[in-house]
């Protein structure tokens, strides 16, 4: 694939998409995609509603397959296949989903032990140390006892990167972390991204749509577009970028190369096969 400007920050990618295709039914969502995650950074992936932005995250953790091409993670080839070696790979992998998931009928505790249970045989004296670690990591410890009802938006985001990170993942990927939250709750979980990638020595990637909160905690900004990638570069190069349609997303223009109507047959001869 083609090395980006800043060859420093990819010469061992913690992620690599190569000529990657792949269609639902008959909508192409990526068409010969090509990308490197830069290992240990925070690296940002922006576009428009329905670019694929999440879908590419489904790709990255095996959850779904391209029709061709081929997507590595640490080196290894994601495989094709459920079984030992994807789940083996999944647990170097944190995933914070854009709703929480949380489940509702366990405390925030229990939320944060859930994968310690299911994926270790670990004592449970040693689940509680982990679990308040955690917890006290993202601000919570003492909302160990709460049931995701009784949390708001922001806290239950907090919660749910608390269990992303109990496993000690090498990787978290986030899906549009910043939804529907205030702005000092999505300051916290910025500020969160950011320290908990520098001091845990993570490898993060963040969906969004949201401009100015990727760029400022991003080391490496993608912007996706008609199935491949339409710009890419640091912040500093994506907001001063001269390419259209990159300046046309990064500063919001309802007017640019991409079009505000859904491709359709012209008007006039649309309407007058209305019956």
């Amino acid at each position: 694939m083609t090395t980006p400007d800043n060859s420093d920050l990819f010469t061992n990618p913690m992620v690599e998409i190569s000529e990657m295709h792949f269609a639902f039914s008959e909508r192409p969502i990526f068409a010969g995609l090509k990308m490197a995650i830069p290992r240990g950074k925070v690296t940002v992936i922006m576009g428009p509603s329905g670019c694929g932005k999440s879908t590419l995250l489904g790709f990255i953790g095996g959850r779904l397959r391209p029709n061709k091409g081929q997507v590595f993670f640490d080196g290894e080839r994601v495989p094709q296949k459920s079984g030992p070696p994807l789940f083996t790979m999944r647990r170097k992998m944190g995933m914070l989903f854009q709703s929480s998931a949380l489940l509702t009928d366990l405390s925030v505790y229990e939320n944060v032990a859930f994968p310690l249970r299911e994926q270790t045989d670990l004592p449970e004296a040693i689940i509680r140390i982990l679990v308040a670690m955690k917890l006290e990591m993202v601000g919570l410890r003492g909302a160990r006892d709460l049931m995701p009802s009784e949390l708001s938006g922001g806290m239950a985001r907090r919660v749910a990167l608390a269990r992303a990170i109990v496993l000690d993942p090498e990787m978290i990927m986030y899906d549009e972390p910043f939804v529907g939250l205030d702005p000092i709750s999505m300051g916290v979980i910025m500020k969160l991204i950011r320290e908990l990638n520098d001091a845990l020595g993570l490898t993060s990637i963040v969906v969004t749509h949201d401009v100015a909160e990727g760029c400022s905690i991003a080391d490496y900004v993608y912007l996706l577009g008609e199935g491949q990638v339409a710009g890419h570069g640091t912040p500093e190069e994506m907001l001063n970028s001269e390419d259209e349609r990159v300046r046309q997303f990064m500063n919001g223009l309802p007017d640019g190369p991409v079009g505000y109507h859904y491709p359709a047959d012209p008007y006039l001869r649309d309407i007058s096969t209305i019956e």
